[in-house]
């Protein structure tokens, strides 16, 4: 008989949480700490939604998509997920830029960027100031009527140099793009420059081990290969949800599944206003990615001066429709010394990264397809080669990834690796006015993108649904508050 993934869960929860992604794991943490039920709900058979890894014989672990985020997460960790996490959390000292403009390393922070803006590019210290106070001052609520170019025109007027430094690896990080608000550039880019690039030493399936054994620890009942084909609702009120041909109550569901999954999948437009579904309707997707991922042998290293991070383009200028093309000018490869997985076998790897349109891959004949990545494999190590000498013949393993493997993994709609651009998050935070019990978590907006943002937006959405429960139990939950869970 197939197996029961949903034996002994129980008919009725606080909450259930449909998707284990970074977010949804840390809703499910904080309100389970806080002493609701809660019943978290996985499609696939690994937590951790990009935020994952696989293996691979011979030793290799591979870290899915690229692993820097701000210093930040050292305290969102500590806050909200356990002390041991949070002291997991390193810098990233060595991050390289590679282009026809300038070539140069950098710790990317604040001070390292005034140096070489000022040395290398001749910048004056007064606008390099003047710029850096400017991002750092935006908060959501400024106008968003500026984009991000014209933020740079402002203050770099003509200098397609300084625009490549300090927007190609935020485009990396969450999808950022030229025609964005440039708000949502401030707000991240100051994340990021305070003090720079950090990862956590272990890897992804340590940090999602540690945060599994913390959710369980709290009382979360944590399911996989749990796909909910429905959340139900009745007069404008969460019911529960239908998974694997069951039925399980709850008052309170918080989806981790893709935005426009959410609404017109597991729900349905007809359970929301019409003006809502509209304005849904006109959230943009954002961009998806391909990955090859490589493993040298195990007697084999890499010199560490190679960097940490290295953003590699042979494009004369840096343009975001350049970096989605299938002619691949341009990658972002991470270096995996063997001293980020300390206590597993030592092994050099290395992940390339660029950003993709799902369109250019969904209808090829799988002939084509497999030809393609092929293609993908060569042409990264082709580019590999100028930092690797004789790359080809020490690679021991490479394979690629598409914006349709992340689709089928993951169930993002287009393979989306950063969920909805800014719009979106307007209609994430809207949906508890739609249907009473509803609320969403996830990759929404550039803010609310990559690892810090989404862990964040877990504490928030878990507040919510913390007071929604205090009010209707008319019981104190003070778990939360007493851990400064409010944001």
């Amino acid at each position: 008989m197939p197996r029961d993934f949903l034996k002994g869960v129980k008919d009725e929860y606080d909450v259930i949480v449909v998707g284990s992604g970074l977010a949804g794991m840390t809703t499910a943490n904080v309100l389970g700490r806080a002493g609701h039920s809660v019943l978290l709900l996985e499609q696939h058979y690994k937590l951790g939604g990009m935020a994952t890894w696989f293996k691979r014989p011979g030793g290799h672990i591979f870290d899915i998509s690229l692993h820097g985020f701000p210093v930040g997460m050292i305290k969102s960790c500590r806050r909200y997920w356990t002390k041991e996490l949070a002291d997991s959390i390193v810098q990233l000292k060595n991050i390289r830029f590679d282009n026809p403009m300038f070539s140069l390393t950098t710790t990317f922070n604040r001070v390292d960027f005034t140096r070489l803006l000022i040395s290398d590019f001749g910048i004056t210290e007064e606008t390099v100031n003047e710029f850096f106070d400017a991002a750092r001052g935006m908060n959501f609520y400024d106008d968003r009527s500026m984009t991000v170019r014209e933020l740079f025109e402002k203050y770099f007027p003509g200098r397609e140099d300084v625009i490549r430094l300090l927007m190609e690896p935020i485009t990396y990080a969450n999808g950022s793009t030229l025609e964005d608000p440039a708000l949502t550039y401030g707000i991240v880019f100051s994340n990021f420059m305070s003090k720079g690039v950090y990862t956590y030493r272990g890897g992804t399936d340590e940090m999602v081990s540690r945060m599994q054994t913390a959710m369980e620890n709290n009382g979360v009942d944590i399911r996989i290969r749990c796909d909910v084909e429905k959340i139900l609702v009745e007069r404008s009120q969460i019911k529960g949800v239908e998974v694997n041909g069951r039925t399980i109550r709850s008052s309170v569901v918080v989806s981790n599944s893709n935005l426009m999954s959410t609404i017109f999948r597991m729900i349905g437009e007809e359970k929301f206003d019409a003006d809502f579904i509209e304005e849904a309707r006109n959230v943009r997707l954002n961009n998806s990615s391909t990955q090859v991922y490589m493993a040298l042998g195990p007697d084999d290293h890499v010199e560490e001066s190679t960097g940490d991070l290295l953003f590699s383009s042979t494009a004369p200028y840096f343009r975001t429709d350049a970096l989605l093309s299938r002619d691949i000018t341009s990658r972002t490869f991470s270096f995996y010394y063997p001293h980020a997985r300390p206590e597993k076998r030592p092994r050099c790897l290395i992940v390339s990264s660029t950003n993709a349109n799902y369109e250019d891959w969904a209808n090829l004949s799988s002939e084509d397809y497999e030809e393609s990545k092929r293609d993908l494999v060569n042409t990264t190590l082709d580019a590999l080669e100028k930092y690797l000498p004789n790359c080809r013949q020490r690679i021991v393993h490479a394979e690629a990834a598409t914006p349709q493997t992340f689709q089928h993994y993951t169930k993002h709609v287009l393979g989306a690796s950063f969920g909805t651009k800014f719009e979106g998050l307007g209609v994430s935070r809207a949906l508890p006015e739609q249907i009473r019990g509803l609320y969403h978590a996830g990759s929404v907006g550039i803010i609310m993108s990559g690892w810090l943002g989404a862990i964040n937006y877990g504490v928030i959405v878990a507040n919510d649904v913390d007071s929604l429960l205090f009010n209707a139990n008319n019981s104190p939950s003070s778990a939360i508050a007493e851990n400064g869970g409010h944001v």
